[in-house]
């Protein structure tokens, strides 16, 4: 009878050690939890099992089992995210001609804080810019920190104030790689990053030293880590300094898509791509853009492009599902032809799938400035406000009609969100 009872106790210590996990390290890895289980409580269950009968061995051996993987799973491992989503708002180039900056001085005449006020000229549009997650302006002028040494066209130094307006309208950052970046050479493309970095301003596009190339494309709306890359196709004749390659960025296909492989590298969930090219006042897209610009978006690195320069809009593409944003035109500026005031802001939702992807949807707001006011408005006849002036209402109208006319010959048309 002894050695039956010992028969069955060895039975029953075999079966618990086979039940037991080998070790709790690797069982906490296996179910996802951060720290081992506690030494002490596995000890004193198999006490309890030692001392058991085979047929309450085997019971209490489950129970233990199940309760030990069930608190885990409850109290340990996380439940699945909500997905993410982002949206983005992307605007024309500030070009600030002399007349540009005088209506911004006229509207700060009685403000004892500030010498221009360019707030006035986007206030119709600010709503529209305060509702996204991150807005992006294009600079294409050097700005003064003093609002000294000002310049016109060729070689563009605007007011600092202008970068101070922006944040307040609701701006995050700007792309400032453009065809004027070096109109003031080193100098002038440090003084203009110190403006923005004061106004709270990010940029991408131009950069100080070799590691500010590339820390300055990091934005992370509602925690996604997005990489913002800015280039242009030249810099009206004036070349970047041997010795400061990273000064400004260059259209360089093959430096584009090293650029955006290095981002996702270093973690980037989206990439936006900014680009400063096309032929100015023309709504069709040169052979650069109509070749570059899908080879790029074709890229698993790159999820968006901006275009930019043409001072005038140009079509939207869509393709495989992702969106080409030839040119925006302009956004401030003192262009006098009536397609040259003519202008868009495009918001982006960005929204996460199931897959840990993202996909894009845009809606395309037409704009127009006003020639008297310089102020920028919705041309949408939908969202005007009542008893605007008969004059720009009629400009509206017909700024209306012109942008949809250009949008109409995009691929992306169909798709396009133009509502109110």
């Amino acid at each position: 009878m002894s050695q039956l009872a010992g028969l069955i106790g060895a039975t029953i210590l075999a079966f618990a050690v086979a039940c037991a996990p080998v070790n709790s390290e690797s069982t906490t890895r296996a179910i996802g939890v951060e720290r081992p289980l506690e030494p002490a409580a596995a000890t004193a269950e198999t006490a309890t099992v030692e001392t058991a009968t085979v047929e309450t061995a085997t019971v209490e051996t489950a129970t233990v089992e199940n309760a030990t993987v069930e608190n885990a799973t409850v109290a340990e491992v996380p439940t699945s995210r909500e997905r993410r989503s982002f949206t983005m708002a992307f605007t024309g180039d500030l070009l600030l001609h002399n007349r540009v900056n005088a209506s911004a001085a006229a509207n700060a005449a009685d403000d004892e804080f500030r010498e221009y006020d360019y707030e006035s000229l986007l206030a119709p549009i600010a709503p529209l810019i305060a509702e996204v997650d991150w807005a992006v302006c294009h600079l294409e002028v050097n700005l003064s920190a003093d609002n000294t040494r000002l310049h016109p066209y060729p070689v563009f130094r605007a007011p600092g104030d202008l970068a101070y307006d922006m944040r307040r309208v609701g701006y995050d950052s700007c792309s400032t790689a453009s065809n004027h970046v070096l109109d003031h050479g080193a100098d002038g493309v440090a003084e203009t990053l110190g403006v923005l970095d004061d106004a709270g301003l990010g940029h991408t596009g131009s950069a100080r030293d070799p590691e500010e190339r590339f820390d300055g494309i990091w934005i992370e709306p509602d925690g996604v880590k997005v990489a913002h890359l800015s280039y242009s196709y030249g810099f009206n004749g004036f070349s970047v300094p041997s010795d400061m390659p990273w000064l400004a960025n260059r259209i360089d296909e093959e430096q584009i898509l090293d650029d955006a492989d290095r981002a996702r590298r270093e973690g980037a969930e989206y990439v936006v791509l900014s680009l400063h090219w096309g032929e100015q006042y023309q709504h069709t897209p040169n052979r650069q853009q109509r070749e570059l610009g899908p080879r790029l978006l074709a890229s698993p690195d790159i999820d968006l492009v901006i275009g930019h320069h043409a001072h005038t809009v140009q079509p939207i593409d869509r393709i495989n599902g992702e969106w080409l944003v030839y040119g925006l035109g302009n956004l401030l500026s003192a262009s006098t032809q009536a397609a040259r005031r003519d202008e868009l802001l495009v918001q982006v939702t960005v929204d996460e799938t199931a897959d840990g992807t993202f996909s894009t949807e845009l809606r395309a707001i037409p704009l127009h400035l006003d020639p008297v006011t310089l102020t920028v408005h919705r041309s949408d006849p939908q969202v005007r406000p009542a008893g605007i002036d008969p004059r720009l209402a009629a400009a509206l109208d017909a700024g209306w009609t012109r942008v949809t006319t250009v949008l109409e010959s995009g691929s992306g048309w169909s798709e396009l969100d133009l509502g109110s």
